[in-house]
């Protein structure tokens, strides 16, 4: 599997919990993971139940059994162009003089391509990052990257830092980052829902990405329902039979199937209730169709009925394990 996974997502698909579930995924396989955070909006934090991550490596979870752990990185902008300062030009105090003066976020601010830049060069130096025995500090690193719309320029540094730099070390940065990028070392994984627009974007996503020449990994089918009714009940739904739907409920006790009775008051509510499940399941069958025509390994999420926390984190991640190793 990939050293850099990258996570995108139409806003609302639950790209987030996918990249902290694909984490401790793979820490319970024993790895050692950093998850990182390029947004500023701090969900991370959120899932995990932890304060506000700060601009440091810090460890966040522990897979039981496996022995991995999870560490998490809020990446800023202005602390890792005063990281690239430091490190290019040795600016030490002078740099968090220019941090006062408002100059960092001014320059990070004007040149967008330069923000990505840092962004994703923090990303992939703890990728390339090696100890003193020469061994790979991370197995691997996840980033909770932005949205699809904006993924293939987000990611496509080379491009946006043309008309900034030709040569010189942001030039030199921006072509190592690619290097990560566009190697075998990444994979960009898309997650989607089981809805028309989410699988749309899904698709002109993983377009663009092929186009920019970036390294697509899977499609992740996050908050998928289960189906509650057999393929006879579907098509029974979809007709009118309320007087055999009265008849079934009067003979399972509920009450009397003549007009009035309390069987027959519940006709049409399960009736409806009915329809409007069926027609979702024949709309999810038509979004599965135009998802496997992307010819590309899915995933499935079930949608965690009480919401997402760290032990919903924990089973979703059980789940991207087993699908993982019945790969």
């Amino acid at each position: 599997m990939s050293r850099l996974q990258v996570v995108s997502g139409k806003g609302g698909t639950g790209k987030t919990t996918v990249a902290a579930a694909l984490a401790l995924a793979l820490a319970r396989e024993g790895k050692r993971t950093l998850l990182v955070e390029v947004e500023g909006r701090q969900g991370l934090a959120q899932l995990f139940g932890a304060e506000a991550l700060p601009y440091e490596e810090r460890k966040i979870a522990v897979a039981p059994g496996g022995g991995g752990e999870v560490f998490a990185l809020a990446i800023d902008a202005e602390r890792a162009l005063l990281d690239y300062l430091q490190m290019f030009y040795k600016l030490g105090s002078a740099g968090r003089a220019l941090k006062k003066l408002g100059a960092i976020d001014f320059a990070t601010t004007i040149a967008p391509g330069l923000r990505d830049v840092l962004l994703t060069g923090k990303a992939c130096e703890a990728v390339r990052r090696k100890d003193k025995a020469g061994r790979y500090v991370y197995d691997h690193v996840i980033m909770d990257a932005p949205p699809t719309g904006r993924i293939t320029r987000f990611l496509n540094v080379n491009d946006e830092v043309a008309g900034l730099a030709r040569f010189g070390p942001i030039h030199n940065q921006a072509q190592a980052v690619m290097k990560v990028l566009k190697s075998p070392e990444t994979a960009v994984h898309l997650v989607t829902l089981l809805e028309e627009m989410p699988v749309q974007e899904t698709g002109d996503g993983i377009e663009e990405l092929r186009e920019a020449g970036l390294p697509v990994g899977r499609v992740v089918v996050n908050m998928v329902r289960p189906h509650h009714l057999d393929e006879d009940t579907l098509r029974t739904a979809a007709g009118d039979h309320r007087a055999e739907v009265a008849g079934a409920l009067s003979r399972a006790g509920l009450g009397g199937a003549r007009r009035g009775g309390l069987a027959e008051r519940l006709v049409d509510p399960l009736l409806t209730q009915a329809a409007e499940h069926a027609s979702r399941v024949e709309l999810e069958r038509a979004q599965r169709t135009v998802l496997a025509g992307l010819d590309l390994p899915t995933y499935e999420l079930p949608l965690l009925g009480a919401g997402v926390d760290l032990a919903g984190l924990y089973e979703l991640a059980k789940e991207l394990r087993k699908q993982t190793v019945a790969e």
